[in-house]
């Protein structure tokens, strides 16, 4: 599907406009952040939620739930007051690779994140560009792994630096980050821009971009990414992942 650059802006943002909805909530993991008021809770239960957004949206949803459950439904005051024996309650968590162990050590990594670095948004606004976060994101794993902690652990935080595309983190710092008037993405981090978002790239949204001609790589990786961004940053340079609701629903919802 070839489509001159004015049409393709117009029809991906109908697509934007149809989807870009409260309703968009009832069938999205950010429904679980959504129960919360308070920044730090949001924010909080926001990374968790991401950190587990792959495979089957449902199974995303209902563990992500659990795991609030097991935060007694008040995570910043976990994350930052927990004892630990408080931790035991947690082993028992899996999610698909996510394990016990796994949770245990983001709670503990999240802590010293609030404690020693300001907290989340300050860490990833501390090295983002212009127009990235890529750099950032490197640099928030650093320090989110510079506490002891458990090797294995280290490959559910994405590093696009490895040539990740970071969908799962991309997504959550949509979440934050992006000022959606419809009432779907957050936007409680003011000291950073939807200008420097990137698309959260998954197989839904990289096949619908290829079939739109707005990526040409085969594999959805950080050079895909990069690709990705430039030209949605053509069709919209302010907020190119708006388009992210679009792509991402053409391949779910209308099998595009």
């Amino acid at each position: 599907m070839k489509l001159k650059t004015s049409e393709l802006k117009t029809f991906l943002d109908e697509k934007v406009h149809l989807y870009n909805n409260p309703k968009f909530i009832e069938s999205d993991p950010i429904q679980v952040p959504h129960q919360f008021s308070k920044k730090e809770d949001i924010e909080i239960a926001g990374f968790l939620t991401a950190t587990i957004a792959w495979g089957n949206r449902k199974s995303i949803i209902k563990n992500a739930n659990k795991m609030m459950v097991l935060l007694d439904h008040a995570p910043y005051e976990f994350v930052t007051q927990h004892q630990d024996s408080d931790l035991e309650a947690l082993q028992s968590f899996v999610h698909r690779t996510f394990n016990g162990d796994d949770f245990i050590q983001f709670i503990k990594s999240l802590q010293h994140i609030y404690k020693a670095h300001n907290g989340l948004e300050a860490v990833l606004a501390n090295h983002a560009e212009p127009n990235s976060f890529q750099q950032s994101i490197h640099e928030f794993k650093k320090l989110f792994f510079e506490i002891p902690h458990l090797e294995r652990t280290k490959k559910h935080v994405s590093d696009p630096l490895k040539k990740s595309a970071a969908k799962r983190i991309n997504m959550y710092l949509r979440w934050m980050v992006r000022k959606d008037n419809a009432g779907v993405d957050f936007g409680i981090w003011d000291s950073l821009s939807p200008a420097q978002l990137s698309c959260p790239l998954d197989v839904h949204s990289g096949n619908v971009a290829r079939q739109l001609g707005l990526l040409k790589r085969k594999q959805n990786d950080a050079k895909a990414l990069a690709e990705l961004d430039k030209n949605l940053r053509k069709l919209d340079p302010n907020d190119p992942v708006k388009y992210d609701f679009a792509l991402f629903a053409l391949g779910v919802f209308e099998g595009f």
